[in-house]
């Protein structure tokens, strides 16, 4: 077996190649990443939903088919999925403790992806109720800490995600995002992590308990890892389009730049709707300043950039009525004439990106204003007030970041760039045209060769 340190260290596509090698055997993997997650997981609360037994099936199958020559990009990979996938046999429950007995069928359709890749799947992890929030607290689970400062927030809702990798629990991970659920976890964690063009990862098994309902219109399944070409393949693995959907059939293009040579940014480190911190936006300048170096063009302006403060004030209404949807008690429900005004608005804004991506190849942004938080105790995220460079700002207006993204439904990568003058990890934002998700994850690999 290779030792210790190597396996603690390696990423999916270097366990893959381990496991080829028979260096390490699958089931040895599985027991190996089993055992952190016992040891380590007692105070940060990651891995809430358990399937060891099935693990080690799974990964004994894998050995066998190691044995006999098989080959596939994660075989015998153990690794966890967010607990709104659904899992054959295990909970979903997407935060209410109402569903605590729901127990689906059948596998996701992502996971299922995963599952044929050969991934040995250990459980589930931790998600906020309702998926609605930047820290990870479950009703049933409870609270999930930050591996890098207990009394801070992982993030949320795929903070359980964020926390299984970060802990070196599982070197990879699937989560989603409609409000920055990959994103600012990545952020807080040190991570990389992927929120894809709208609808281009089928999220089929991605839904709410015993709902059958339409999709959504914002929302998206994507990869959190703490190696790009592990997020790059996993990407590459969900990108395959749903049977059961044939009109999502595009594939995204080559990458727009394979070096920072050439490549156009435009860096954007302020918001009209939410204050961003110093460090913040201190990172950024000096990425900024490094891609320069390296070749790149850099603008901190430009009069193509859509209007932040007319594209928050649609993506609001848009991401209010998909949440509510369930309980339009909590908010009045849109006419249809409403909704579909919002939706010839969400076309202009697209029609404006297209233009901007035309002399752009990114946007360099942060994914929130700040770092890692210290955990809140109280209720609902409504009423809180978080600090921004000792001001006291409202915690809902941290949307305004993702909400860049989401609501043109462009992909954006976050990878790890800097620190703050705490320790904490900070991460920036890459956003990319529509369906061009390998721009974004070719830029993302960039910033961690510049910022060694």
């Amino acid at each position: 077996m290779s030792s210790f340190s190597s396996i603690e260290k390696a990423g999916a596509i270097e366990l893959a190649r381990l496991l080829a090698e028979r260096k390490v055997g699958a089931l040895e993997l599985c027991d190996l990443h089993i055992a952190r997650i016992e040891q380590r997981d007692t105070t940060i609360n990651a891995v809430v939903v358990r399937d060891f037994d099935r693990a080690r099936e799974a990964a004994r199958a894998a050995d066998t088919a190691l044995a006999r020559g098989e080959r596939r990009p994660l075989l015998g990979v153990p690794m966890t999925v967010k607990e709104s996938f659904d899992v054959a046999g295990l909970p979903t429950t997407w935060g209410f403790a109402e569903f605590a007995d729901y127990r689906p069928d059948a596998d996701a359709l992502a996971v299922t992806r995963l599952k044929e890749a050969g991934a040995v799947i250990l459980g589930k992890t931790n998600v906020p109720v309702a998926l609605g929030d930047w820290q990870t607290v479950h009703p049933l689970y409870g609270r999930t800490n930050n591996p890098l400062d207990l009394e801070r927030s992982p993030g949320g809702s795929s903070g359980g995600s964020a926390a299984a990798l970060a802990s070196h629990m599982v070197p990879l991970e699937l989560g989603s995002d409609i409000g920055g659920s990959v994103r600012v976890p990545a952020h807080f964690c040190g991570l990389y992590g992927h929120k894809p063009s709208f609808g281009l990862l089928p999220p089929r098994g991605h839904k709410p308990p015993r709902a059958d309902g339409a999709g959504s219109g914002l929302a998206v399944i994507g990869p959190l890892a703490r190696h790009i070409d592990d997020l790059t393949l996993a990407f590459d693995l969900l990108a395959v389009a749903d049977p059961l959907d044939p009109g999502l059939r595009f594939a995204p293009p080559p990458p727009r730049a394979t070096s920072p040579k050439g490549a156009r940014l435009l860096v954007v480190d302020t918001h009209p709707r939410c204050a961003t911190d110093t460090d913040t936006r201190q990172v950024l300048a000096a990425l900024a300043a490094d891609f320069e170096r390296a070749g790149a063009t850099v603008s901190r302006s430009s009069p193509l950039l859509p209007d932040l403060e007319a594209s928050h004030k649609l993506y609001i209404p848009m991401l209010m009525t998909e949440v509510n949807r369930a309980t339009p008690e909590q908010q009045p429900p849109l006419t249809a004439n409403q909704w579909l005004g919002l939706l010839d608005a969400r076309q202009r804004l697209r029609n404006q990106w297209a233009a901007f991506f035309r002399e752009f190849d990114a946007v360099l942004a942060p994914a929130f204003g700040t770092p890692a938080f210290r955990q809140f105790d109280d209720g609902p995220w409504q009423g809180r007030q978080l600090a921004v460079d000792g001001q006291p700002t409202p915690y809902g207006d941290q949307l305004a970041w993702p909400g860049v993204a989401t609501v043109a439904g462009l992909p954006a990568t976050v990878a790890p760039a800097s620190k703050s003058k705490d320790g904490l990890p900070i991460g920036v934002q890459i956003i990319g045209p529509w369906q061009e998700d390998r721009t974004t994850l070719a830029l993302a690999g960039m910033v961690g060769q510049l910022r060694r």
